[in-house]
C-alpha cells in the first residue's frame, strides 16, 4: 500500500500562509478532483487568522487561543522543596554511614522553615520548603524515629528527593507562545505561575446554513419524503468542540433566490459561512451558482470519499466551506479538512494531526479512485472497520473513534498496515 498523509503538505502550506495571504491562482482551479493533501494546503493557505482579542479570567480560558506569549514571572518551584515526606539534613552531618540526629524542627507544607541547625534533621512532609543548609531528603519509611530522634540509612545522596528552585520553570523563560490553545494543563501550569488573566483571540463566530426542501427539525412529525436535519446538530457539536461560536441560519429551500438572500446574510455577521448539501450538481443544487455570483470558488470536488462534493471559496469577502449533504460525509470532511482550518482562522499555531501506523483487521478489496476514510475503530486486533460505509449512515460515526485511510487505486488485507486518525486527534 502507497502511504497516505493528511498532513504531507502541511509545512509548505504554513510557510505560505505567513500572514494568511494566499494566492488560490497557484491551486488547480474547479472542476478537477483535487488530492487531499492539495486541498488542506489550499484551506491553510488562504486561512486569515483573527487579529481581535480580548482579557478573560483564567477561569473562563478553556479551548480559547493565547494571543500574547508569555513568559514565566517566576521560578517554579519558588524554592526548593521536599518531594516526600520525610527528613531534611545535611549529607556531611552523616557522611556514608548510618548515622542518628536530633530532629530539631517540623515543618508543614505551606509554612516557611527556619535554618537547619547543624548536626541535627528537620521533620518534613511533602511540598514543604527545604530549610536553608539542608540538601537531602530522606523518605520516613527509610527512617526510624523514636524520641526527637531519627536514626537515618546510610549512603544517602546530596539533592535526595529534593525538588529545586525553578525545576518546573525558571523567572523569565518562555511558558506558552501566542496561538497555544489553552487546556486543562495549560491553564493550570498558568495558574502555577500566579497568572490571573490571559489575553486570548476572539471566538470565531461560525455561520451555518442548512439546505434541502427535505428537511425538518427534530420533535416534529415526519411528513412523507422528509429528513430529520441531523447535519445542523452534527456541526454544532463540533464547532462548539472546537470553541468557537455557532450561529444557526436555519434552513434554506431549494430555490436560488432564497439561497442569494440567506447567503448574503449570513456572510454579514459571521467569520465563515459553512453550509450543508447543495453543493452537487442537480436542478436543485443552488449552492455552486451563488457562490460563483457573490463571490468566487477556490476549490470544488475532492479525491475524497465521502465527500467528494466539498466547496471553498468566499462570500461577499467573507470564507465559505460548503460540505457534502450526506451526514457522515459532512463529518469526515469537517474533521478531515475543515478543523486544521478554523483552528488557523481562529489564531492557533496549527499542526495538521499525525496518523498512527496500526493493523488493520478488517479486508477491503476494492480500489478505488478517491481516497477513502472509513469509519473504523481500535480493537484487540487492529483496526476494525464498520461494515457498511455508506455516507448516509451517522450510526458507523458513533460505533467509531476514528478514521482508517484507503489510498487511491489501494486495497486492504488482514494484517496490513493502515493510516488511522482518531477523532480526538483530528478535533485536536
Amino acid at each position: 500500500m502507497s502511504e497516505p498523509r493528511l498532513d504531507s503538505t502541511s509545512k509548505s502550506a504554513n510557510e505560505t500562509a505567513g500572514g494568511g495571504d494566499c494566492d488560490c491562482s497557484r491551486f488547480e482551479k474547479p472542476g478537477g478532483l483535487m488530492p487531499v493533501a492539495k486541498a488542506l494546503e489550499l484551506l491553510l493557505c488562504a486561512a486569515k487568522p483573527v487579529t481581535d482579542t480580548e482579557s478573560i479570567p483564567l477561569s473562563q480560558a478553556l479551548d480559547r487561543v493565547l494571543a500574547k506569549t508569555i513568559h514565566s514571572p517566576i521560578a517554579v518551584p519558588p524554592a526548593d522543596n521536599s518531594a516526600m515526606d520525610g527528613y531534611a539534613l545535611n549529607t556531611e552531618d552523616t557522611g556514608s554511614a548510618a548515622a542518628t540526629l536530633p530532629i530539631s524542627q517540623r515543618i508543614p507544607a505551606g509554612h516557611a522553615p527556619k535554618q537547619l541547625k547543624p548536626g541535627t534533621a528537620a521533620r518534613i512532609f511533602t511540598g514543604a520548603p527545604v530549610p536553608l543548609g539542608a540538601n537531602a531528603v530522606v523518605m520516613q519509611e527509610q527512617c526510624v524515629a523514636t524520641e526527637g530522634l531519627v536514626t537515618l540509612p546510610a549512603d544517602i545522596r546530596p539533592g535526595q528527593n529534593v525538588r529545586p528552585a525553578g525545576q518546573d520553570i525558571q523567572p523569565g523563560a518562555l511558558a506558552l507562545e501566542a496561538g497555544q490553545r489553552l487546556r486543562g494543563q495549560e491553564l493550570g501550569f498558568l495558574a502555577s505561575l500566579g497568572v490571573s488573566q490571559v489575553e486570548v483571540f476572539r471566538k470565531l463566530k461560525i455561520a451555518v446554513i442548512s439546505t434541502g426542501d427535505e428537511l425538518v427539525e427534530p420533535g416534529t412529525a415526519l411528513a412523507a419524503g422528509k429528513i430529520y436535519n441531523s447535519n445542523r446538530y452534527t456541526l454544532m457539536g463540533l464547532i462548539q468542540r472546537l470553541g468557537m461560536d455557532y450561529i444557526d441560519c436555519g434552513v434554506v429551500p431549494d430555490d436560488r433566490q432564497a439561497t442569494i438572500e440567506a447567503f448574503s446574510a449570513a456572510a454579514k455577521t459571521a467569520d465563515v459561512v459553512i453550509t450543508s448539501g447543495g453543493v452537487s450538481v442537480g436542478e436543485e443544487d443552488h449552492v455552486k451558482a451563488v457562490v460563483e455570483q457573490l463571490g468566487r470558488l477556490d476549490m470544488w470536488k475532492l479525491c475524497i470519499k465521502p465527500g467528494k462534493p466539498l466547496s471553498f471559496g468566499e462570500i461577499n469577502g467573507t470564507p465559505f466551506l460548503g460540505l457534502p449533504g450526506n451526514p457522515a460525509a459532512v463529518l469526515v470532511t469537517f474533521c478531515v479538512l475543515g478543523t486544521s482550518y478554523l483552528r488557523k482562522l481562529s489564531g492557533e499555531n496549527v499542526k495538521p494531526p499525525a496518523a498512527r501506523k496500526m493493523i488493520a483487521d478488517f479486508e477491503w478489496l476494492k480500489a478505488g479512485k478517491r481516497q477513502e476514510y472509513l469509519r473504523a475503530r481500535i480493537g484487540e486486533k487492529g483496526i476494525e472497520s464498520y461494515p457498511n460505509q455508506s455516507s448516509g449512515m451517522l450510526s458507523s460515526a458513533c460505533w467509531a473513534d476514528g478514521l482508517a485511510v484507503v489510498p487511491v487505486d489501494s486495497t486492504v488485507a488482514k494484517g496490513d498496515m493502515v493510516e488511522f486518525y482518531s477523532f480526538a486527534d483530528l478535533l485536536g
